[in-house]
């Protein structure tokens, strides 16, 4: 038990470090740019794609899903209960919205949400939600309301691949973060002043 509990606060905290890595920050970097400072100031790959095109925004969007995954796998090794896997799953998306690197101010938190997505769905069912995804962000042309809309869907499909209520109320916990995440998107969609990716 005491050997399971290390594991778990040892995986929380992997989790955690590897997901506060601020590769938006790191890329645009080397380009000589401050990211924070460019756009929505967002670290994430839609707003590294907006300042440094797209290449670069769907690089970073690559690493921070690999920064996510890599971490929730390595614990699907040693942890076995749903509730430990659920913390451990949330934790690199609590470092990229709260970077310890960046005085806690990072991302938004989507890409990191799509690892759990990932790992939860297993690929098969990932690619079919990746491929809804796409269609709905080509109806809308909006990345914000496309993710907003797409994150709702999280508690059911966990809970129809999974079974679990730990994993459902993980589902309900990205709702109430990728919302809270998207405040300032919605206040613009609200206004209908948000930017379309899609032009």
């Amino acid at each position: 038990m005491e050997n399971q509990l290390f594991l778990l606060i040892f995986f929380i905290i992997i989790g955690y470090l590897s997901g506060s890595i601020p590769f938006g920050y790191i890329i645009s970097k080397f380009k000589n740019i401050d990211i924070r400072k460019q756009g929505s100031g967002n670290i994430g790959g839609t707003n590294v794609g907006r300042a440094l095109g797209f290449k670069y925004g769907l690089l970073v969007g690559i690493l921070d899903v690999l920064k996510a995954i890599i971490p929730i796998y390595i614990a699907s090794q040693y942890l076995i209960v749903d509730w430990q896997m659920a913390l451990v799953s949330i934790s690199p998306a609590i470092g990229h919205i709260f970077p310890v690197w960046l005085n806690f101010k990072g991302g938004k938190g989507v890409a990191t949400t799509f690892a759990t997505i990932f790992m939860v769905l297993g690929w098969k069912y990932s690619l079919i939600f990746l491929a809804f995804w796409i269609l709905l962000l080509l109806t809308s042309k909006i990345m914000s309301l496309t993710n907003l809309l797409i994150i709702l869907t999280l508690p059911l499909l966990f809970w129809l691949r999974t079974n679990s209520i730990a994993y459902v109320f993980l589902g309900f916990t990205y709702i109430i973060l990728i919302w809270w995440t998207h405040r300032e998107n919605i206040k613009r969609l609200r206004q209908g002043t948000e930017s379309k990716i899609i032009k």
